[in-house]
């Protein structure tokens, strides 16, 4: 596939990613792109911390970034931008992983961190009801839980998190540099936001939404954070009942 300005590309959908109602946001511009549905939703933080540390971008930067992707509409008709590629993670047994790793299987990827108050355990709940529905088809997958929060989530920290939500998803972490490069990939946000002078005393915020990635590991569709499981796991067996050919598969928009 091609790859010319895919990094460009994620570069904006990070960059414009922000909460409901905070003016020109990311949605209406990246809707125009055939296979991307991109969903900006953020955290809520813990307690009363609500303002946000995006702030407003500035116009110019929206102008800037509008451009370029119109520039891009007639070659992403036919070339999709991108979402997922090459990384290298650590497991929960302390292994080293890469996105080789886990060809062969249906892949759930959520970004998130284990201190986070809200939806990050809500969308592992869902992730956990998702797999029960899917019964038997639940071996064609593998659920990813990739921190953003390296400095508190330590594998053994992730590993317990994880298991409290079923045992078969996978919690992923790595330096900042490995964390760095694997979002970039995916097109993820995040942001640390500090609540008080200690070194971990900070919430994060972070972009909520999951990737289905095929066997292949290329990215088929998106869900919103809040979708419920058993609607994740009716799209997923269909997905997975579809034949295949040629290892590819039509991207479907999230619903």
């Amino acid at each position: 596939m091609a790859r010319v300005g895919l990094d460009n590309a994620k570069t904006v959908m990070a960059s414009l990613a922000r909460p409901p109602g905070a003016g020109l946001g990311s949605q209406s511009v990246l809707a125009a792109i055939p296979e991307v549905h991109y969903m900006g939703y953020m955290n809520h933080r813990h307690g009363l911390i609500r303002q946000s540390v995006l702030g407003l971008q500035t116009l110019s930067n929206i102008v800037f970034a509008m451009a370029l992707i119109m520039s891009q509409l007639s070659w992403a008709a036919t070339s999709p931008v991108t979402i997922g590629g090459p990384f290298t993670l650590i497991a929960p047994d302390g292994t080293t992983v890469t996105d080789q790793t886990f060809r062969g299987k249906w892949l759930l990827v959520y970004f998130g961190y284990t201190f986070c108050p809200n939806t990050c355990p809500m969308t592992l709940n869902e992730i956990a009801t998702a797999l029960e529905k899917l019964g038997a088809d639940a071996a064609k997958l593998k659920p990813l839980f990739i921190t953003v929060d390296p400095q508190r989530d330590t594998r053994e920290v992730l590993e317990q998190y994880t298991q409290s939500f079923d045992p078969r998803i996978v919690g992923l972490t790595g330096n900042p540099q490995q964390i760095a490069a694997v979002a970039k990939e995916y097109g993820a946000y995040w942001a640390a936001h500090k609540t008080g002078p200690g070194a971990e005393d900070y919430v994060m915020d972070h972009s909520s939404y999951l990737y289905v990635m095929d066997p292949e590991g290329k990215f088929v569709r998106a869900f919103d954070a809040d979708t419920p499981g058993d609607r994740i796991a009716d799209a997923l067996r269909e997905l997975m009942a579809q034949p295949r050919e040629g290892g590819s598969h039509g991207v479907l928009r999230a619903r």
